[in-house]
Formats: C-alpha cells, structure tokens, sequence
C-alpha cells in the first residue's frame, strides 16, 4: 500500500550527520521551507497514532476525508526534518493511511509531521500540519525503568463521549509520565449506538451509526472514538499497543459465531471480515501480506520487559463446543499456541505479561446455557480451560517464571494471584482486571476456582442497576498502570477515572 519516497537516502543520513543539511533539502517535497511542510491542502481529520514501536521504528496512523498523499516528516536534528515516507489514502480504507519508518536511535525523543497533499488541487484551502512528538523504545539489553497505562471497553452501552467531559478517564491517563499505552479490547462497541442521553442520564455527543453491519457503521464507530480530544491526545504522543475483544465485531463472536439474524443484520451473512478490516484499517498495526489478518504480537520495552498480546477471537472453536481434557478445544488455535510458547521460552525479558482480552477465572459469556466465552468454565463442560491449563504448564517448566497477565471485558476491576499447582507452591501469577473506560457495569463476584484463586481486590459497584447517574458512575470506570523500575521491581495498580489509585501491590521478580 505504501509508496517509499527517498527511504535509501534518509535512512543514510539518519545515522551520518555530516550531510544532514544538505540532504534535507534535497529530499524534502511538496510545500516546505527546509524544515517540513508548512500546510497540507485536506485535512487531519482523527490526529495521528503512532504504534508498532520498536528500538529503531516506528508506524505512523493518520485520516483525511478525501484522495489524498499522507506525508511524514521526521525531526533527526534541531529544526531539520526530513521526508521518510509518503503513501497514498483512497476510500477503500475509508482514507486512512500508515507509514512505517526505520533507522531510528533507540530511546530518543523525536518530533514529527504528517500531513496531506491532493494531487493537482486547484483548492486555495489550506490546512495545518499535525506536529507531535513521540520516544522510540530503550534498548533489549539495557535494564531501564518503564511505566504503562492499559484499559478497555470504550463507548458500550450507551455510555458514549459526554457532553463536556468526552471520555473523563483519559485526562488522567493523559496526566500520566507513562512509556506507552495498552488497548486491551472493545476499543469500540460496533453492536451499540450513542444517543444524546446517555445510560447515565448526562447529555452525550450522539453518534452517527446503528449497529454495524456495513463498514460504513463500523468505520463510524472508530471514527466517533478517535473524535474525543483526550483520546487523540493520548495517542498522537504516547506509543498505543492495541488487541481486539469481541465488541468491535459483534457480541462473544469466534469464527463460528459472527452472524446475526435480526435487524439491521442479514441473516448468514459474516460480520468478522467486516469488524477486522475496520480494526486494521483505524489502528496503528503492522499489515504483513506474508501473514494476513494476524492480530498477536509481541512487544520490547528494554531489558525488563516484553509483553505478548494474545488474539482471543478469530481462531476459536464454538463456544457452545464441550472442552474434552484430551482432544481440548482452542480459543488461540494451533499457530498462535506454538508462536506465544516459543517466544515465552526465547524471551530474556525479566518480566513476562501477556494481555489477554477475555479473563482467566471470571466467568464470561451470555447466556451462559451457550457456553463460556473465556477461559473459564465455572461449572460447564464449555470454556477453554484445558488450553489454558496447557499453557500455564508450559510456563511453569520454565527457568524464570515471573509473570503477569493483564485482562478486561468484565466492566469491574479485580486482582487475582493464583497457586495453580498444589505440588509447586512458589509458582505464582498474577491477573489484573480491569476496565471500563467508558462503558455499562456488570459486577460480579463468581469466580472459577481451576486455578487456585485468590482475589485481592474488587471494584465495582453493587448491582449493574445501582448506577443511577452520571456523576456516580464516574466513580467507577477504571484503569490500570504498571511500572518496572531499573533492579526490576513491578509496582502494579488500579485506578479510578480521575487518576486516584485504588489498590497497588509491589512484586519482588524471581532472578
């Protein structure tokens, strides 16, 4: 999709400075004045998200609402910027764009630009560049102290952006000095619509969509999220890491389980082609055509640190399927379950967290008689606990077995540590669940007990009916923040919408 424009020459010059200045210019086009462009003629619509962030890259996202040439200027020196890359939008992705850029220094600050051009515009209309600033991750080798932030669950239920306060939580995210931020799923709500009063009764900005099931609608969605200003603040500094859930398909969607037969859906028709496409298209993700469609990744963040992100949804079997302990089901499939051993096993990392955006003990799925959506089976022969089991093995034969998994979907916040093995007492994980960002609340305290659960902490509200107004279901949504200092301490907390930390524990790691 994307067009490398001058990629030899700037890739040169970012690591010999001797002809910075005069390269520069060279390379630089369109309209500039030495420094990157000083207009674009369309427009930024959505800001820009930057992911895919490694020691010496980076992926740039951005939207404009017409044919255009996205541009990306990257600051190398003090007021010399230069032109990595260009790549064409058009409608088929609703004018959305990527550029990856390579060759960068690891843990530099760096500025950038992007903007679009209209191929023979005769529009005087001119628009401003988008300027921000962003880090590239620290060396794998280099023991660096990190912080992040994650959450999920934006938009459901009618809990959509308010009329003065957008989505609140991500002011205090916003407030944050963290390193990067974790989407861990239902980053949008595809199957729920935004009214102009809200769950809570607060007066929200509606949005222009039914439940999706056309791309329109699904692009509609994204594009009403990335239209609150702190969530576009967040992402046009902060490195955004994203996985899927099932809300930005359809309800508890596998494979087998994304049609719908009522109104405004058509019956048989799949709707996991249409949600992932529009996932792709309005997220800062790597699109390999050696692997299409993969959504599971790994991350680096020094030498403290890798983190795994799991896809839940588009490899598993039926939910309504009996899980056999022998012949067990799938809900990562063969592939992902090989990959996710392999790089637990190759990782140096001291810690190991691995996101998986359905819980691990917390009994999801609705209704229950249609089997377990997660991994738990709380009492049914349904669930994906034997995979699960086979996993968690697999991570205690190895020789450091520090790890952590982040989870959501639930809309309450809950802490686990478990002792799954009853003749290995030191293994040891914990599971920290939260959200929602923006979203109804579905507290519950049941919990399967396969694992040896301990909960360390609840949050959440009575009842899903004893929110009764806004202001109190503020009290509510939550997030987390995870931070690794330089001897490898893990300080992990849960935080309400304003910032204030609820619970924090401190994890001394295995050396």
């Amino acid at each position: 999709m994307a067009t490398t424009s001058n990629h030899f020459i700037s890739k040169f010059i970012l690591n010999h400075s001797f002809f910075i200045q005069l390269i520069a210019v060279l390379c630089l086009t369109g309209n500039t004045s030495g420094n990157g462009a000083d207009y674009g003629d369309a427009p930024v619509t959505h800001g820009v998200a930057i992911g895919a962030v490694e020691e010496d890259s980076a992926l740039f996202w951005s939207r404009t609402d017409r044919e255009a040439i996205m541009h990306l200027a990257i600051e190398i020196e003090e007021g010399v910027f230069v032109l990595e890359k260009s790549t064409t939008v058009t409608a088929t992705r609703d004018f959305t764009g990527k550029i990856k850029i390579h060759g960068l220094k690891a843990d530099t600050l760096l500025s950038y630009r992007v903007w679009f051009m209209v191929e023979n515009s005769e529009s005087d209309k001119k628009y401003p560049v988008f300027r921000g600033k962003f880090r590239t991750a620290p060396s794998s080798v280099k023991a660096q102290a990190v912080s992040f932030a994650w959450s999920g669950d934006v938009a459901g239920q009618n809990v959509c952006r308010d009329v003065e306060e957008g989505f609140p939580a991500f002011k205090a995210i916003n407030s944050l000095p963290i390193d990067f931020f974790i989407g861990l799923g239902d980053m949008i709500y595809a199957d729920n619509t935004c009214e102009e009063i809200g769950k809570y009764g607060n007066r929200q900005i509606p949005g222009n969509f039914k439940p999706s099931a056309n791309m329109e609608d699904y692009w509609a969605h994204w594009k009403y999220n990335r239209e609150d200003s702190g969530y576009r603040q967040l992402l046009a500094k902060t490195p955004y890491f994203v996985i899927w859930d099932d809300h930005e398909v359809v309800n508890d969607f596998g494979p087998l389980q994304d049609t719908r037969d009522e109104p405004p859906y058509i019956p048989g028709e799949h709707l996991l082609p249409l949600g992932r496409r529009a996932f792709e298209d309005y997220n800062p993700i790597e699109e390999n055509p050696d692997s299409p469609h993969r959504l599971y990744y790994s991350i680096r963040w020094g030498l403290n640190l890798e983190v795994f992100f799991l896809d839940n949804r588009q490899y598993r079997d039926a939910k309504s399927e009996a899980d056999d302990p022998i012949h067990h089901k799938t809900m990562l499939g063969r592939e992902q379950v090989v990959w996710l051993k392999e790089k637990l096993s190759n990782s140096d990392a001291l810690w190991k967290v691995i996101v998986s955006s359905v819980p691990l003990s917390i009994p999801t799925g609705w209704p229950p008689k249609d089997g377990r959506d997660g991994w738990a089976n709380h009492g049914q022969n349904t669930g994906y606990e034997n995979e699960l089991l086979d996993i968690i093995g697999f991570m205690q034969d190895l020789p450091q077995r520090n790890f952590v998994w982040m989870t959501t979907d639930v809309h309450f916040a809950e802490v686990f540590r478990y002792t799954p093995f009853e003749n290995d007492p030191s293994f040891k994980m914990h599971e920290f669940v939260v959200g929602p960002l923006s979203a109804g609340f579905f507290p519950s305290r049941d919990f399967d007990l396969t694992l040896n659960p301990e909960s360390l902490f609840f949050h959440g509200p009575e009842t899903m009916d004893s929110v009764t107004n806004w202001e109190e279901a503020k009290k509510w949504f939550n997030f987390g923040v995870m931070s690794i200092d330089e001897r490898g301490k893990l300080t992990a907390s849960v935080r309400d919408t304003f910032g204030k930390i609820l619970y924090q524990t401190r994890l001394q790691p295995e050396q």
